[in-house]
Formats: structure tokens, C-alpha cells, sequence
């Protein structure tokens, strides 16, 4: 059953998805971590979550982390975007329209590049899709 992006029920589904493909995703080369902030998220106002990669895994979850080297705040329509539909021109057009605020090492960003948030998989991104409204 598809649930609205970022929803409790999505990120759960998406926790357990990312869990059973966790084997399938390869080492993290760059660390960080990334606080981010989605707003205009439909019945919640914003959400507040982050990036961590300092482990060599990609760990992505709820709430801020204490000494992140930078925040980046976007819209929800462009977080879904990239993170659900896999598509970085959103980012860039969201970005040249002022939709995404980048606080803090911006290079620590821009070595992320290239890494994907959902692994080089098509049926774990399939799976994303498919749990998400």
C-alpha cells in the first residue's frame, strides 16, 4: 500500500526496504553529515532529518545530528523528487530557483556527487516508489 511520502508509515516501509538491500549498497567513500530540513510537507509543517555517511554506511533518518558540517533546507515536492524519483535536475532547477538553502562546507556536498542515496539498484528503487503516494 502506497503512503505519503515522509509520512510515519513511509518511513518505516522505506527503513525496511533500505535493511533488506543494505548488502547491495556499496561502501561510502566521502563521510558526512548532513542535517536537512523539508518544508512545506503536507500536514507536519517541516521535518527535520539527516545524512550520515561517517560509518561507511549511508544512514538516513529522523532528527538533526549535533555537528554536522552543513544543513541543507529544501520543499518537500523537491526532496520527493530526488529522493523517491531519482531525479538530480529537480535539485538543480530547485536550487537556481532559491528552493534549496545550503548552510556550512558546501564541499562537503559537492563530494557527495554521484553517490546515490538509493544504491545503483533498480528494484530497490522500484520498491521505493511503489510504498510511496
Amino acid at each position: 500500500m502506497p503512503y505519503d511520502f515522509l509520512s510515519d508509515e513511509w518511513v518505516a516501509e522505506a527503513r525496511k526496504i533500505r535493511a533488506e538491500f543494505k548488502h547491495l549498497m556499496p561502501p561510502v567513500t566521502n563521510p558526512v553529515r548532513i542535517n536537512l530540513v523539508v518544508n512545506e510537507v503536507p500536514d507536519s509543517g517541516s521535518i527535520d532529518a539527516h545524512v550520515d555517511t561517517s560509518s561507511g554506511d549511508l544512514d538516513i533518518e529522523r532528527g538533526h545530528l549535533e555537528g554536522a558540517e552543513l544543513t541543507v533546507t529544501l520543499d518537500y515536492q523537491t526532496a520527493k523528487a530526488l529522493l523517491v524519483e531519482g531525479n538530480p535536475q529537480a535539485a538543480m532547477s530547485a536550487f537556481m530557483a532559491g528552493k534549496i538553502r545550503i548552510d556550512g562546507d558546501m564541499s562537503k556536498l559537492m563530494a557527495m556527487q554521484g553517490t546515490a542515496a538509493l544504491g545503483d539498484t533498480t528494484e530497490l528503487a522500484s520498491r521505493i516508489r511503489a510504498i510511496t503516494n
